[in-house]
């Protein structure tokens, strides 16, 4: 419950940003240097940064660049997982070697190697960052899913179905995706927090979001010559980003229990 009402808090400063931010146009690039570096007070809750940008009014919309970015990454390795897990985990014999030796492939990539040379290739860009995670991400959605179509498809109400002569792609809608579908969930509301964490190390490094695009990685890189002396340039932006992560994973233990019934 403490996940789910903080994630609903920074879901609804995500939605709300234009109208919640004191500082809007701080937010996409408006600069103010009188202002610049200025500490936490009641004008600029968060302080200010070198361009004289209210800091809170950017960490707020960085929520919306971090959230639709960490979904994104998620639903497009979700969507690529869930019919390559099944397939694997329900069919097996070479068609389920051919999609683990895949998945091998691209699981002996390390996480942000990948998306780099994507980025290097194509652009550093918001859109490529997604897209070069959700390719690394996949994956472990075919092999968590197919772990639990192969316990699911030797269960009696299977064999049974196969016996009247159901159709596979019946069993598969109506008894294996509704059996298997529980820890892949859980596993998703976990990888929320970590797709945003991966995504703002990407754009922290200068590969993904640009100037002068409010993302708590790339918020983060530009305040890195100021942080000794004004702390606040960072340290609200990193703490965004640890809140999220955190609010996911409170999340998703609250999901496996609920989900699991040994554990609930």
């Amino acid at each position: 419950m403490l996940g789910l009402g903080i994630g609903a808090i920074i879901v609804m400063a995500a939605l709300f940003a234009p109208w919640v931010a004191p500082y809007p146009g701080d937010a996409t690039g408006d600069i103010n240097m009188l202002s610049k570096l200025k500490p936490p007070s009641s004008q600029h809750l968060m302080g200010t940064d070198h361009f004289g940008r209210d800091i809170f009014s950017r960490v707020l919309y960085g929520a919306r660049k971090s959230l639709s970015i960490g979904i994104g990454i998620v639903l497009i390795a979700f969507i690529i997982g869930l019919p390559l897990g099944l397939i694997a985990g329900y069919y097996g014999g070479r068609i389920d070697e051919i999609l683990m030796r895949i998945c091998d492939g691209f699981l002996s990539f390390p996480v942000l190697l990948l998306p780099i040379a994507i980025g290097g290739v194509f652009g550093g860009s918001m859109k490529v960052n997604m897209i070069g995670l959700a390719i690394v991400w996949w994956p472990w959605y075919v092999r968590l899913l197919r772990g639990q179509v192969l316990i699911t498809r030797e269960q009696a109400y299977v064999m049974a179905a196969k016996s009247i002569g159901v159709k596979n792609t019946t069993i598969i809608r109506r008894h294996i995706i509704a059996n298997s579908i529980g820890p892949v969930l859980v596993q998703v509301s976990l990888d929320l927090g970590y797709a945003i964490l991966a995504s703002a190390s990407l754009s922290f490094i200068g590969i993904g979001a640009k100037p002068p695009m409010a993302e708590w990685g790339f918020m983060i890189s530009e305040a890195r010559p100021y942080f000794m002396n004004f702390w606040w340039t960072t340290t609200f932006p990193g703490l965004a980003i640890f809140l999220t992560v955190f609010t996911f994973n409170l999340l998703g233990d609250g999901l496996r229990e609920i989900l699991d019934p040994k554990t609930r």
